[in-house]
């Protein structure tokens, strides 16, 4: 980058431009986010226009903002044009009100039309991700009629791995690989070679079950259809990469008492970020009140036998612990379609059989470390294994169906990860442990 900038300031931007496009676009991206704000502008604009296109699609969303507010209505117009549809509707719907009037300004109307058809959509269903950029094929067509089309037709298409058979009311019809009809006679009709048992995905479909579709059935690209299976768009790995990360950070977020953020850390306000967080915390805090109601119902046992308050933290952070274990891996089969709410049954079985396992051997060596070597009198040691034992398995059977609840509520299963298991299993262990220690004590 200084070789760059060094060419700038000594006037010499057709060397910094042969520097730059020696880089794929996504090195030049990631560059230009180290620049200041006015050499972010200077260099962007000694690109050549596609290059610069396909830059600004892996730009930050604030350099974006810089640089649309820095162009004039002409640059922007050749940004936009050269820009795929589903990255343009990607770019506006993170962009504040005056960067959007500035950039629709400048498209012509069936482009302005398609974008806020595309915006239309719900956040968050297949429609809002997909491209309307693809190349549709007739049935009556032969290979080489396909081929001639896809050489005047898919020059600015995202895809053409994949072709669309579509009939005269745009109805899909069938789907057929670019390597079917590059390896098939050309005097055969495409109604021949297309594949009829095709996967499609409605456009108000939720992306995360778009993601899992391509999961599931391996494929780069996916048609769209409305509700009258009409062919709308197509939807590219790319963008369920994408996807995937969004909701990965956001299950992420909200597995550590976060609410979801699309910006930056660094670029977030200090006041932005106590706001994400503030209100879960306020939940737990209210939520978390309950043990000190507890505590002090059964005040009098702990003054009878004062040691038994020592060994609280440590029946509430194993229990905690072991209700975050098993949330943790409930989530994870939710997240990757491997258990279905229609599994409670094996999986409280399940879950019940290694609680029982894992609160023994942790109930046993926590006797031996009490009564034999800390010498803790022989009653007490029993209360406070007992009261582990039975932590133990009531955190793991809670902590393995509340996701399950919250997915059969159609709620996100992440928000019953450790913060709230931790919170729900604090309790039933303080309810446990004094109970045990008055009916084993006579308290």
């Amino acid at each position: 980058m200084e070789k760059i900038l060094d060419y700038i300031k000594a006037g010499k931007p057709v060397n910094a431009r042969a520097e730059l496009l020696e880089m794929n676009v996504v090195d030049i991206a990631t560059l230009l986010e180290d620049v200041d704000r006015d050499d972010l502008v200077i260099l962007f604009r000694i690109l050549p226009k596609d290059t610069a296109a396909e830059v600004f699609s892996y730009l930050t969303k604030v350099d974006r903002a810089h640089i649309i507010e820095s162009l004039t209505d002409k640059e922007i117009s050749g940004i936009i044009d050269k820009l795929f549809m589903d990255d343009t509707v990607d770019f506006i719907e993170e962009m504040p009100a005056n960067i959007v009037k500035k950039v629709l300004k400048n498209t012509d109307d069936d482009t302005r039309k398609m974008i806020n058809s595309l915006l239309s959509y719900p956040d968050d269903s297949a429609g809002s991700i997909m491209t309307t950029e693809f190349v549709d094929i007739k049935k009556e067509m032969t290979v080489m009629d396909a081929i001639a089309h896809i050489r005047k037709t898919g020059v600015d298409k995202e895809t053409i791995d994949t072709l669309y058979v579509i009939d005269s009311n745009r109805k899909l019809e069938g789907i057929v690989p670019i390597r079917k009809i590059l390896l098939s006679d050309e005097n055969l009709l495409i109604e021949d070679i297309m594949d009829t048992s095709f996967v499609y995905i409605y456009t108000l479909d939720d992306q995360e079950d778009v993601a899992s579709m391509f999961k599931k059935y391996d494929y780069f690209s996916m048609p769209v259809t409305d509700s009258e299976n009409r062919l709308v768009g197509i939807i590219t790995i790319d963008d369920i990469l994408d996807i995937i990360e969004e909701e990965n950070e956001e299950d992420f977020a909200k597995m550590n008492a976060l609410a979801p953020s699309d910006e930056e850390y660094l670029d977030s306000s200090v006041y932005s970020l106590a706001k994400q967080r503030i209100m879960w915390l306020l939940i737990l805090m209210i939520s978390a009140t309950f043990t000190g109601i507890i505590i002090r119902q059964y005040e009098s046992v702990l003054s009878s036998v004062v040691i038994l308050a020592s060994f609280i933290p440590m029946l509430m952070d194993t229990g905690g612990n072991s209700g975050s274990q098993s949330s943790t891996l409930i989530i994870r089969g939710l997240a990757l379609g491997e258990l279905e709410i229609a599994d409670y049954p094996k999986i409280l079985w399940k879950e019940f059989r290694v609680s029982i396992v894992v609160g023994l051997v942790l109930a046993f060596i926590n006797f031996l470390r009490i009564y034999l070597l800390e010498r803790v009198d022989f009653i007490v040691s029993l209360t406070v294994c007992i009261s582990l034992f039975a932590t133990v398995v009531l955190a793991k059977v809670v902590g393995g169906m509340l996701p399950l609840i919250a997915k059969k509520f159609k709620l996100d299963p992440a928000i019953m990860a450790a913060p709230l298991v931790t919170t729900i299993v604090d309790t039933f262990a303080l309810m446990v442990y004094f109970s045990t220690a008055s009916l084993l004590m006579g308290l």
